[in-house]
């Protein structure tokens, strides 16, 4: 144990929070600096086309960016609550915790932090992630958590999203998140010849190609929306515990208004 710095042998690395995305800080601070690079050459434009270019520009890289962005976000659905419940396993013990649960279009992501973060003598802040890719497996990542000894409720709601739970939603969001992440590459790919094309003579063809854009975006909503209607398990951390909730989130209404 001391080789760890005190961190138990079965998990052997600091139970840290994770920050911002890293894939989803790459996208923006390119699109970032695209912007950026067109604000440094608009004082060259002269007269009313200066703001004709600016709006068009810039709203243009907001479309793109946001198309790439919600591929790494987990904010399509998203719940949280303030309960009490069981930590550990065979154990009476409870605690007070903030739970999260983000569902994005390749896995979920499960929060759980103390309030306060100190309780029985150590820290309470877990972050885990767990993914449906193609080449991944999720029942084997949540294997990997309970070999990890992971707190009971990221293993209660990670085990909800299994293959082989009786609730289902492994299937129901791995296919929607499929399909809605496939649409959203095709409406970038229209977004790219849809900014090519409106530079050239044909404007017309730019702007049916930047409508094509639009019609896949929601494609994409569609695709993940079609899950809602489909009965879902109760999410419910113990006795007496309030239900967790999931709704749609930011990532979910940006698209659909993009």
């Amino acid at each position: 144990m001391t080789l760890w710095n005190g961190v138990l042998p079965f998990y052997p690395q600091p139970r840290h929070a994770a920050g911002f995305s890293v894939p989803l800080l790459i996208v923006i601070l390119v699109f970032l600096a695209l912007a950026a690079s067109f604000l440094l050459i608009l004082p060259g434009i002269r007269g009313h086309q200066r703001w004709f270019w600016l709006v068009r520009v810039l709203l243009s890289l907001f479309i793109g960016a946001e198309i790439v962005a919600v591929h790494f976000s987990g904010e399509w659905f998203v719940g949280t609550v303030w309960t009490n419940t069981s930590y550990k396993a065979f154990s009476a013990e409870r605690v007070q915790v903030h739970i999260g649960l983000h569902v994005g279009l390749v896995g979920i992501n499960i929060t759980l932090r103390g309030t306060p973060v100190q309780q029985l003598n150590e820290s309470i802040d877990y972050n885990e992630r767990f993914t449906w890719r193609l080449d991944e497996d999720y029942a084997k990542e949540y294997v990997g958590a309970l070999e990890k000894g992971l707190p009971d409720p990221v293993l209660y709601l990670a085990e909800k999203f299994t293959p082989r739970s009786p609730c289902g939603l492994y299937h129901q969001y791995h296919l929607a998140g499929h399909y809605a992440a496939a649409t959203l590459w095709v409406a970038f790919c229209f977004w790219v010849v849809a900014n090519a094309l409106l530079c050239t003579p044909a404007a017309l063809h730019g702007g049916l190609a930047l409508l094509t854009t639009g019609a896949f975006a929601l494609f994409a909503v569609f695709a993940f929306a079609s899950v809602s209607g489909a009965p879902r398990c109760q999410f419910r951390l113990g006795p007496g515990s309030a239900p967790l909730t999931p709704r749609y989130g930011s990532a979910f209404w940006v698209t659909l208004a993009t």
